[in-house]
């Protein structure tokens, strides 16, 4: 776990104090993102957004991943180029709780299937979203160009 970017050695000591390394107790990466309470918590009624507050759980471990996650602002690896892209999109709390969602995803996995973290998937899927979207703006450059 200490090879994943912003989580140091203390603070995967504490994380596995705290949730321990059985996954088996939550049924999917989303329900423990959800535990740890690192899910957005939306209340829709209507097609209309009523509120969409953190809840006022207190959780150790949420709370030393959405403080992995804050020091990944100036991180050069996949994950720190996530957290800039949503502190553009969501702001700097909203960034903080994505990224750390993220992380929790990733712990989940490798605790769960007992494997190393392996920064190449992410660099592989980063790759992938640049190329849908030079694909999406040539399709757009190219409906400008027949609209004049």
């Amino acid at each position: 776990m200490c090879k994943i970017p912003g989580i140091s050695e203390i603070t995967t000591l504490e994380f596995i104090s705290e949730v321990g390394v059985d996954m088996s107790k939550w049924k999917s990466a989303k329900h423990f993102a959800a535990w740890l309470n690192l899910a957005p918590n939306t209340k829709i009624s209507g097609g209309k957004t009523l509120s969409s507050k953190m809840l006022q759980k207190k959780n150790r471990a949420g709370q030393y991943l959405r403080q992995a996650a804050s020091s990944l602002s100036i991180n050069k690896t996949p994950i720190g180029d996530y957290y800039r892209k949503m502190r553009s999109k969501l702001g700097g709390k909203g960034a903080v709780l994505a990224t750390a969602h993220k992380l929790a995803r990733i712990i989940y996995t490798m605790l769960s299937k007992k494997i190393e973290y392996n920064s190449d998937m992410i660099f592989e899927n980063q790759e992938k979203m640049k190329l849908d979207r030079i694909r999406k703006l040539e399709k757009q450059l190219a409906r400008l160009k027949q609209a004049s």
